[in-house]
């Protein structure tokens, strides 16, 4: 920390000696020589974003800058996240990491945030378009699903050509994330997609029905019940997170049906690896929130003592923190660990 405190001042001593020069540089606002940083996550009793921010609180202490973190009331909770914007602007944050509820939504005011000496990164939800902020540190969403999806039409075997699918998403409102995770999802599970980037356009009768869940328990619960009455015969499920499969999980038991139906879903959360474990869940998709709070940290440090601004994945408009698909039916061809190895990478 006393490095780092050390190369802020050096910083701030080289850009009071060139700005006369070049118009100014990059430094942090001060208050007692601390830079503020803010982490803006979509809610604050996730799991996932629960640990996004401790290793966020975590990291800012032991590079020596000063984190405030806040939180949307649900999942789209778009207001919320304007309002931690324009507060973090107010206090002349340095850099604000934001995994985005609506990125279309929250793009104006995203857009307020591109000053000088102000760096913005999203985390975990990506923004159409990518260059709306800074960087992104994310999951490729696209591959979890379809390594999800590859997976479910593996363990089917010639069954996948006669399933019967069903699809519990986020908001179902075209989010970034959950387009990537459903249209990766059903690729890799041999469905035609029509355009990558919309949800609900296909036309293969194997897609039973979906339905929004907020990615929650109560919405996955609420969603299973109402799509399991409308077509009793499904027999694989996808959810857009372990919370929204958890409570998918609870319909099908409380309908007698769980060892008839197939669930997979995303995030590689420590009780959705021990569902995995435990039967309730096929195989998910880790993910690594730890790594992308991390991340987001380190750069805004690099940003305020180089001014240099992160780099994408070769290949990708985004920096990919990486995903592993978590099973103990592994299918030949599909890379994947076991629920042994996941309890020791998982998170929550």
């Amino acid at each position: 920390m006393e490095r780092t405190h050390r190369a802020f001042g050096r910083a701030r001593l080289i850009c009071a000696l060139l700005a006369p020069l070049v118009g100014g540089c990059v430094t942090g606002p001060e208050e007692d020589g601390v830079p503020l940083v803010g982490l803006i996550t979509k809610t604050e009793d996730n799991p996932f974003f629960v640990t996004m921010r401790e290793r966020a609180v975590e990291r800012a202490g032991e590079l020596g800058v000063e984190l405030r973190a806040f939180a949307g009331r649900f999942d789209g909770d778009t207001d919320a996240q304007v309002r931690a914007i324009e507060s973090l602007l107010a206090a002349d944050a340095t850099g604000i990491l934001i995994t985005p509820s609506d990125p279309a939504a929250l793009l104006d005011a995203v857009g307020r945030t591109r000053r000088p000496g102000v760096l913005v990164i999203a985390l975990d939800t990506p923004f159409d378009p990518p260059d709306a902020v800074d960087g992104t540190f994310a999951t490729d969403n696209f591959r979890a699903g379809e390594l999800i999806g590859m997976w479910a039409r593996g363990r089917m075997g010639a069954a996948a050509a006669d399933a019967r699918i069903a699809t519990l998403d986020g908001a179902g409102t075209q989010v970034t994330v959950e387009v990537l995770r459903n249209q990766g999802f059903l690729e890799g599970f041999g469905i035609d997609i029509k355009d990558p980037d919309r949800m609900y356009d296909e036309d293969d009768p194997r897609i039973a029905g979906s339905a929004a869940t907020m990615g929650t328990v109560e919405g996955g619960r609420a969603a299973m019940e109402r799509l399991m009455r409308d077509d009793s015969g499904i027999n694989v499920v996808y959810a857009i997170n372990e919370q929204a499969a958890a409570g998918a999980y609870d319909a099908l038991r409380a309908l007698g049906v769980e060892d008839d139906v197939l669930v997979v879903t995303i995030d590689g959360g420590c009780e959705g690896v021990a569902s995995v474990a435990a039967g309730e869940i096929g195989a998910t998709a880790m993910q690594y929130p730890v790594r992308m709070a991390s991340l987001g940290i380190e750069a805004v440090v690099e940003f305020l003592t180089t001014g240099g601004r992160p780099a994408n994945t070769p290949g990708l408009d985004f920096h990919d923190t990486g995903v592993a698909l978590v099973t103990d039916e592994p299918v030949p061809g599909i890379p994947s660990i076991g629920t042994e190895r996941g309890m020791h990478e998982c998170w929550g």
